[in-house]
């Protein structure tokens, strides 16, 4: 794990006025900031070298965030990215998390409430050290055919790589961990994503529905991630 001096963000922000704040303070609080004032640029330097965490404003020139967003995941990149907009749509929340974002945060916002939250996705990334346990209750889970890396990011069916997106792996993971115990969505909301405040929990049925298509062999039939009506979901060996 990085000290927290090391920890390098990259924030894309293009309200001049907001972003010169943003940089003041992020340093200020320890880390490393580079900061870019359009999309294409803030992709750009992403590509150059690795990142610890990403801020990106949703509405920009030239590529908007939500494509920022798509392309770093298209990547193959798990870097944590948290959204920044002036939008308070549930749609606009539910299409920036589903695209691979780990956190969302409406304008106008408190510093204090931005650098909590930069913490706790830095902490769930493994980049900051924690008084928690560091021991994961699930570090790698075999479904079949498909092998599951926790620890590395990493899913293989046979010799071939499966692309789950950093809230896959964190919703498997917590799902595998209570074997045969249904879980509500609220309870996967409040685990996985961290903060009580979620646009909508149709969202889990989403993010459900990709995981067995993508690690079931018959999705429309599944045996490991499986609906318990009335209540939520549970994960059967």
């Amino acid at each position: 794990m990085k000290d927290k001096d090391k920890l390098k963000i990259l924030l894309i922000e293009d309200e001049e006025v907001v972003r010169l704040g943003l940089e003041d303070n992020l340093r200020c609080a320890g880390y490393t900031v580079i900061a870019c004032g359009n999309g294409r640029k803030g992709l750009e330097e992403f590509s150059k070298s690795p990142h610890d965490l990403v801020i990106l404003d949703v509405m920009m020139p030239e590529m908007d965030g939500l494509e920022v967003c798509r392309q770093i995941r298209a990547l193959g990149r798990q870097t944590p990215i948290m959204m920044l907009t002036a939008k308070c749509s549930e749609v606009d929340k539910v299409v920036g998390l589903e695209l691979g974002a780990d956190d969302y945060l409406t304008k106008p916002f408190g510093i204090s409430e931005l650098c909590a939250r930069v913490k706790a996705l830095l902490r769930r990334a493994n980049a900051l050290p924690t008084n928690e346990n560091a021991t994961s209750p699930c570090q790698r889970l075999r479904i079949g055919e498909v092998s599951i890396d926790f620890k590395a990011y990493r899913a293989t069916r046979g010799k071939r790589e499966i692309i789950l997106s950093a809230k896959e792996f964190e919703l498997l993971r917590y799902l595998a961990s209570q074997p045969d115990v249904p879980v509500t969505r609220d309870q996967l909301l409040d685990n996985v994503w961290g903060y009580n405040c979620y646009p909508t929990t149709r969202t889990v049925d989403n993010f459900i529905a990709r995981l067995r298509h993508k690690v079931e062999v018959i999705p429309e039939k599944p045996r490991h991630i499986l609906t318990v009506h009335g209540v939520g979901y549970k994960f059967v060996q």
